[in-house]
């Protein structure tokens, strides 16, 4: 039997989770700040007057202020200048105004009113004579479409020319955030391959995972993958219900979040004993996955990650490339504020690696019509070379040590 597969439940595993010990201290409002001036000088040297951020991740990462999305137009006026200026429905300003979030003028406007006209006529006042506003790329077409018809002269750019300059250099407390909200997934994970039993369905695995999830973070999964079998061949599985029987691979996909910071574990390991070719597709995956480790140095280009781990795979005949049986998607995603965000590690990326930026790695093996084996940890780049958030798996029979 694999060890720390099965011989638990899903009561014993989650007793005691809430006082694990686990916790970060948020994004400081001088952090903030400083986020918002660090783009006001992006925006001024690329010679935009203004980018627009609605609610989303990049209003949050800037501001502070968290505001679910709606067709109702909410959002920051970022100028080149520093200053900061709000604009919401008028009936929101007093809920605006309360939020812990960087200071700015708040605009409202009244249902029958069109918010892009407000918007254009902030900006106009605050830069007059502005010619150029950027939109945040993960803006709704529908708010695109609406501030075209409403700047008339003024061109519209994508803002992730700022955005995405500063969101993949996270900073020392960013990356305690990050470690920490990783360590409570692997923990997750470590407890959820404990309550396997014969029998158990996905679904089950699934409500465990996230009430360890809600226990240790104050909020459930972000999302929950699990598979049996030949469902785990295929990366993010199938829609056919999941019953565990002894010999399947198992492979479990999860995540949380921490002030905003998501978490994004994979786990693949044998339910009983590993078939000799369970365990020789486990372990290439463990030597692709390294291999992208080392391949990690500041300066090479991302690309470069995608190939050490792939050109691993294809010396053991997979591939070649991103062909099936092998590893059809990149090696790995940016994260921090979203699961998935720039930059990637994956051919034809030529951004160099600098220190601070963050990554999956997770060269998958899809072998279609037997099993699959994802492991998934993610690194950051410090000065000297990455760095582990989360230790990767150490043996295909013993997947949490």
């Amino acid at each position: 039997m694999t060890a720390g597969v099965g011989g638990s439940s899903a009561a014993a595993e989650l007793e005691g989770l809430e006082s694990f010990g686990l916790a970060a201290t948020p994004i400081s409002a001088g952090e903030r700040l400083a986020r918002v001036q660090r783009a006001a000088r992006l925006l001024a040297d690329r010679g935009i007057d203004a980018m627009l951020l609605p609610a989303g991740t990049s209003l949050y990462y800037f501001t502070g202020l968290r505001w679910s999305p709606s067709e109702r137009l909410t959002g920051a006026l970022i100028c080149a200048s520093g200053e900061v200026h709000y604009v919401c429905p008028a009936f929101e300003i007093g809920t605006l105004r309360d939020a812990d979030s960087v200071p700015g003028q708040i605009h409202g406007w009244e249902e029958p009113d069109d918010p892009y006209a407000l918007v254009a006529r902030v900006l106009a006042h605050a830069v007059p004579g502005a010619r150029v506003l950027a939109l945040d790329e993960a803006a709704p077409f529908f708010v695109a479409e609406g501030l075209r018809g409403a700047l008339h002269r003024a061109t519209l750019l994508n803002a992730s020319v700022v955005t995405r300059a500063c969101r993949m250099l996270k900073s020392p407390a960013e990356l305690a955030i990050m470690r920490t909200v990783k360590q409570m997934t692997l923990e997750v994970q470590r407890r959820a391959a404990r309550i396997l039993r014969p029998g158990i369905t996905g679904k089950e695995v699934k409500q465990f995972i996230n009430e360890a999830h809600l226990r240790l973070s104050g909020s459930g999964s972000t999302f929950c993958l699990v598979y049996f079998g030949e469902a785990t061949a295929y990366p993010h599985g199938v829609s056919a219900p999941q019953v565990l029987k002894d010999g399947d691979m198992v492979l479990i996909d999860t995540g949380c979040e921490l002030e905003g910071y998501k978490s994004d574990i994979t786990r693949s390991y044998v339910f009983g004993k590993p078939s000799s070719r369970q365990r020789e597709i486990w372990d290439l995956e463990k030597r692709a996955q390294a291999a992208a480790f080392s391949a990690a140095r500041i300066g090479v280009p991302c690309e470069a990650v995608d190939r050490a781990a792939r050109s691993v795979l294809e010396s053991a005949g997979l591939g070649p490339g991103y062909k099936v049986p092998g590893l059809p998607h990149r090696t790995g995603h940016g994260i921090g504020l979203d699961v998935h965000e720039w930059t990637y590690l994956v051919e034809g990326n030529t951004q160099p690696l600098q220190q601070g930026m963050c990554f999956s790695n997770e060269p998958m093996i899809c072998l279609y019509g037997e099993f699959g084996v994802r492991l998934e940890d993610h690194f950051y780049m410090s000065e000297s070379g990455p760095v582990w958030f989360t230790e990767p798996s150490p043996s295909c029979d013993a997947p949490f040590g």
